[in-house]
């Protein structure tokens, strides 16, 4: 498994959002901060099909990963 794929660290970013406490905030404070965090979750997620392409385009370049001899 590599490290990219182990659980984060508690105390990182996402970890500090989900313990914040919403109460103080207003329904328009709180509208904003949805529309921040969807653009969080866009960005993210075309990171991640970006590293997804870039492994499969390595992967087709490579041979998938698989051991010479084997196919």
């Amino acid at each position: 498994m590599d490290e990219d794929d182990l659980p984060r660290r508690k105390g990182d970013a996402a970890d500090q959002l989900r313990r914040e406490d919403l109460d103080s905030y207003s329904r328009h404070e709180l509208d904003a901060r949805i529309h921040l965090l969807e653009a969080e979750i866009a960005r993210v997620e075309a990171h991640r099909d970006k590293a997804s392409a870039h492994m499969k385009a390595a992967d087709a370049l490579f041979g998938g990963g698989k051991p010479a001899g084997e196919g």
